[in-house]
């Protein structure tokens, strides 16, 4: 096909490709650099801007160029197919604001200039979901990289998306300071590093690298980046401290202090805070089916967990950690007992002080509402 010229030409295109017969718009895609061992197995990929519900006519024109109708694909692109993309993009290449179309002209420079290493390749994955509403299982290393990096841009929410599967997916990786190395040849890299007078540092041996190395999202800090995995979901205004961690598919709302563990599948609401060594239950390694959240306005003590949910206005004093099991004391304002429940009854609640007493040993929740504010200029970020 021949160079677009104008966007009526350009809608016409999409049109047409839209029209094919079982074409689906997806729910996501995005261009990626993925990085290959010497077998030519991937490693990992680079989304630097992933799509989703967005951009469809970008999508219909990466589709036809790849043959691609439906279904969780990748394809990988050519300089003749990104040529190709350029052509038809025509129409939109001095306005700003086409965050694909600027991607593959750097790509292409990047070809032309024969920049990129022989270990990489550029790849489109199109991730769809099916008549149930799901993306299904993961099913490639590509496929598990977008749906980590559409948590990490915000473009879902913790426990929005399918990452069934991640784990058999996922190679576990040497990540290092000359980038990420297949196990199988860390080995004889370390030696080729050592006989040409250099040191290969390994930082990680992990299947999930940090999230700082594909996307920093706006308003954050991060005192220690190892600590913030691939996937996890940082909303504005959000800290994490060199002691504390976040798990893939673990996030935060809006602003908040993490000086302890969000594991995967909690979700944090704005205005909270988590002591040091704090500890949510998550739904790994035996954890239950259970999802953890917590909301907004909660202070969690050091060194406490909690493996039931918080409703907004909560406090867990320093050192108890709250199982589902336990048995609680409810108590009102005026001191007096109310009931006694499991823990797991109260999950949710919202204006609840859990403490263990003192003097009996017994936990309880007092039924009292709590005015949390975090310090407002530890969260510009």
């Amino acid at each position: 096909m021949s160079q677009i010229i104008t966007k009526v030409e350009f809608a016409k295109l999409v049109e047409s490709i839209e029209s094919h017969e079982g074409y689906e718009r997806p729910f996501a895609f995005a261009i990626g650099i993925a990085t290959c061992d010497r077998r030519g197995e991937v490693l990992e990929v680079y989304y630097p801007h992933p799509n989703c519900n967005a951009n469809f006519g970008t999508a219909a024109v990466l589709a036809s160029l790849t043959c691609h109708i439906s279904g969780n694909e990748t394809a990988i692109l050519t300089l003749a197919q990104i040529e190709s993309a350029l052509g038809y993009f025509y129409p939109f290449c001095e306005e700003p604001g086409h965050i694909n179309i600027q991607l593959l002209r750097s790509i292409k420079t990047a070809m032309d200039e024969k920049t990129l290493q022989g270990d990489q390749k550029i790849v489109a994955t199109f991730l769809h979901k099916n008549k149930e509403g799901s993306l299904g299982p993961v099913t490639s290393v590509e496929d598990a990289y977008l749906r980590l990096q559409l948590l990490s841009h915000r473009l879902v929410k913790v426990n929005e998306i399918n990452l069934d599967n991640l784990f058999q997916v996922l190679p576990n990786v040497a990540w290092t300071n000359l980038g990420p190395i297949s196990l199988n040849e860390l080995t004889s890299r370390q030696l080729e590093a050592r006989l040409n007078g250099n040191w290969l540092h390994v930082y990680a041996v992990d299947k999930f690298p940090p999230m700082a190395d594909y996307i920093v999202p706006s308003g954050v800090r991060i005192g220690d980046a190892s600590r913030v995995r691939l996937g996890a979901y940082l909303g504005s205004g959000t800290t994490v401290m060199h002691e504390g961690f976040m798990n893939f598919n673990a996030g935060t709302t809006g602003p908040s202090m993490i000086e302890g563990r969000v594991s995967a599948g909690v979700e944090v609401g704005a205005d909270t805070d988590f002591g040091g060594s704090f500890s949510t239950q998550g739904t790994l390694s035996g954890g239950g089916k259970t999802k953890i959240k917590i909301g907004e306005r909660c202070l969690c003590g050091a060194n406490a967990g909690t493996g039931i949910s918080l409703g907004d206005d909560c406090v867990i004093e320093a050192g108890l950690y709250i199982t589902p099991g336990m048995v609680v004391a409810v108590i009102d304002v005026h001191g007096k007992v109310v009931y006694e429940t499991k823990a797991r009854e109260l999950s949710g609640k919202s204006g609840l002080t859990y403490r263990r007493n003192s003097q009996t040993g017994k936990l309880e929740a007092l039924s009292k509402k709590n005015t949390i504010e975090l310090n407002a200029i530890l969260h510009k970020n």
